[in-house]
């Protein structure tokens, strides 16, 4: 990129704690559209075992249709598997009546989480996302892997790098009607969370997480790229 044009790349830029740990104080972005059910979120995580936990976020500003959400219910109950699934207040009414009854004793259903203490938990085997980059940033940075399901403008870009080019997950499949279908979302959370397939995706998502702590290590490509920049405006004031 550099040599078309007069750019330094930076980052990723996910609070250092959580990559290279050389900020104590830089734990969170200090920003949150809502306020997360953290205390619930994370005891009910310290209960599970090593990736055993399905996390499923679409963001604030993603809204999913009554029936693409009642696909999504019954998928995650479906797959087996434990799941943390974030709901927003303003969607919440487009779940089952029975659903949190049927799921207690195997998932948690809340209307936001911290995410980043929520993706570095030992329990999160994958994450189910709406691909937003952020959250891509995110997952890839921490090692999880992710089931994909972009919604719109970025986020099928960010599906194809997350698929094809950066082998950290799979990509879920549409009907005819452009529903994911509760047999394909259960079909994708075994693939990723169980198999020689999983296991290939979770060792490339390891390898990303070690490259991005790496890029933002002193001397890495990232520590590095900033110190030029200063460097040159510094000189560039003098």
């Amino acid at each position: 990129m550099a040599s078309q044009w007069p750019v330094k790349t930076i980052g990723p830029t996910i609070p250092s704690m959580f990559l290279d740990k050389r900020l104590e104080d830089d734990k969170e972005y200090d920003l949150n559209l809502f306020k997360p059910n953290a205390d619930v979120c994370m005891k009910w995580l310290d209960t599970k075992e090593i990736g055993s936990v399905v996390y499923a976020s679409f963001g604030s500003l993603a809204a999913l249709g009554e029936e693409q959400m009642e696909e999504l219910a019954w998928g995650l109950k479906n797959s087996n598997c434990y799941f943390l699934w974030v709901v927003r207040k303003s969607v919440e009414n487009k779940l089952a009546n029975n659903f949190l009854q049927e799921t207690a004793e195997k998932g948690l259903v809340v209307s936001w989480c911290p995410q980043l203490d929520v993706l570095a938990h030992k329990a999160i085997g994958c994450f189910m996302t709406h691909c937003g980059w952020n959250s891509t940033l995110e997952a890839l940075s921490l090692g999880v892997p992710m089931v994909a399901i972009p919604q719109w403008t970025d986020q099928p870009t960010n599906a194809k790098f997350i698929v094809d080019v950066w082998k950290v997950g799979v990509r879920i499949k549409l009907d005819e009607k452009g529903i994911v279908t509760k047999e394909e979302i259960e079909l994708c959370i075994r693939k990723v969370m169980e198999g020689e397939e999983g296991k290939e995706t979770k060792k490339n998502s390891m390898r990303w997480k070690e490259l991005a702590i790496e890029a933002v290590d002193k001397r890495g490509s990232s520590d590095k790229n900033i110190e030029e920049f200063l460097a040159k405006l510094a000189h560039t004031q003098c």
